[in-house]
């Protein structure tokens, strides 16, 4: 028997229904998430199924869904034999034999039974064969048993195999010939020969010579027209120096300004923003901040009438888009050749580019950016027309061999083009300390 449950005490769960499921109705409030899902007492239902099951087992079928007619049989005659017919109680009948004697309704399961038994998968003269191997041992290689009455075909091989008379004789690991033929299996792995892909270098495109001749300007005693074009080549480099040095400095000059309007910006304004004083047109004095005007709220009427602009803006928006998407459709066979035609157009461009590139290369990479360097240009070493010397006696040597050899070994793509590394001043200064001995001076 359960035991009483004191007020004021949380009632425990029972272990287990009487249908065997756990019992967990005896909860003190059903508020919380859990107790509506798994911890719902379903006993009745448990038991209302329970009913119907053995309604079936009895009758066969529900008795919810029998006819009035197949139920209750109105008996106006009465049965004169029915004393006869009803088994005598017997005092001695056993409960077991009452159980036993009660049938089911609903028909068993039938389940169909195989007369053949099932065939050995050895056969007669399988099993002695084994059976005398099980009864006379024999050892064989590798201490297999063997029948001795049929030679070579027991449980193991008499003869030697072909791996062993074979052993010692070939080296799985030994490279073989490439005009050997693979025999009897064997076999040995080789490396997979990978194919090196072969790209073009620039240098095997450029047919700039090693030396270029010399331009005639730069002879003791050169025409005037050459000298006079020398010296134009050589103008035109040194303005783009000093433009390139000019623009340098402006921008230089620019970075000096934003630092100094950074210093004197006021407090609590962001560096680089200049903030105009606003001045009064009365007073003429400035006015500290401006009152902003909030604007009116709208009215509900004027919302609606806001909401429905919106919704017919939207429509049409929505009415032209659809328009469009018609005439895209309408028009797919045009846009085709369009773009075949574009495609192409695009195509040749890129074909003309890339000819003109190759042609540009052959005269060398002076001048091109390759990466973040850029190929230096040959150097234009020109007299002034009263430094000029008509006679070999009072010539004067200018330029360096050495760097016009270096400047084409870089247009020719034999070396990478460099920027010179210069050694860098220490920026960190060396701090010396003298100790507290050696600061005792006599």
């Amino acid at each position: 028997m359960p035991s009483a449950v004191h007020k004021g005490e949380t009632p425990k769960k029972g272990a287990r229904s009487a249908l065997g499921a756990p019992s967990q109705h005896n909860q003190p409030s059903r508020k919380g998430k859990k107790a509506w899902r798994k911890n719902v007492d379903i006993q009745e239902v448990e038991e209302g199924i329970e009913e119907l099951r053995a309604e079936e087992r009895a009758t066969g079928t529900f008795l919810h869904k029998q006819q009035d007619d197949q139920l209750f049989v109105i008996d106006v005659k009465g049965d004169d034999q029915i004393r006869r017919t009803l088994p005598r109680f017997k005092s001695s009948e056993l409960t077991s034999t009452k159980i036993l004697a009660q049938r089911s309704a609903v028909p068993a399961v039938v389940s169909r039974t195989t007369s053949h038994k099932r065939k050995s998968p050895l056969s007669r003269e399988e099993k002695e064969r084994l059976l005398r191997i099980s009864k006379r041992p024999r050892k064989g290689p590798f201490n297999t048993l063997v029948d001795p009455t049929e030679f070579g075909a027991g449980s193991a091989s008499l003869e030697l195999s072909e791996a062993v008379k074979s052993s010692g004789a070939y080296d799985p690991w030994a490279p073989a010939p490439e005009t050997e033929e693979v025999k009897d299996g064997l076999e040995t792995v080789q490396p997979k020969s990978v194919k090196v892909p072969v790209h073009g270098h620039p240098r095997d495109k450029i047919e700039v010579p090693a030396i270029l001749e010399p331009h005639q300007g730069t002879s003791y005693n050169p025409p005037a027209d050459a000298h006079e074009e020398l010296l134009r080549k050589a103008y035109e480099l040194e303005e783009k120096r000093v433009e390139k040095a000019s623009k340098l400095a402006q921008t230089k000059a620019k970075i000096d300004a934003a630092k100094v309007d950074v210093e004197d910006a006021p407090l609590g304004v962001p560096p680089g923003m200049k903030v105009d004083e606003l001045v009064d047109e009365e007073d003429g004095e400035p006015t500290e901040e401006i009152t902003k005007v909030m604007p009116p709220r709208k009215t509900k009427a004027q919302r609606n009438k806001a909401a429905k602009v919106l919704l017919q803006k939207r429509a049409l928006a929505e009415k032209a888009r659809k328009k469009t998407e018609i005439s895209i459709i309408n028009s797919y066979k045009l846009l085709r050749r369009t773009t075949n035609k574009t495609l192409s157009a695009r195509e040749q461009a890129h074909e003309l580019k890339r000819a003109s590139a190759q042609e540009k290369l052959k005269l060398g990479l002076a001048g091109q950016k390759l990466g973040k360097h850029k190929v230096p240009v040959q150097e234009v070493d020109v007299q002034l027309g009263e430094d000029l010397s008509e006679s070999l006696r009072g010539l004067k040597p200018e330029g360096n061999l050495f760097r016009d050899r270096f400047t084409s070994l870089q247009q020719r793509a034999l070396i990478e083009p460099r920027v010179p590394v210069l050694p860098k001043r220490r920026r960190n200064r060396i701090i010396e300390y003298e100790k507290h001995a050696w600061k005792r001076f006599e």
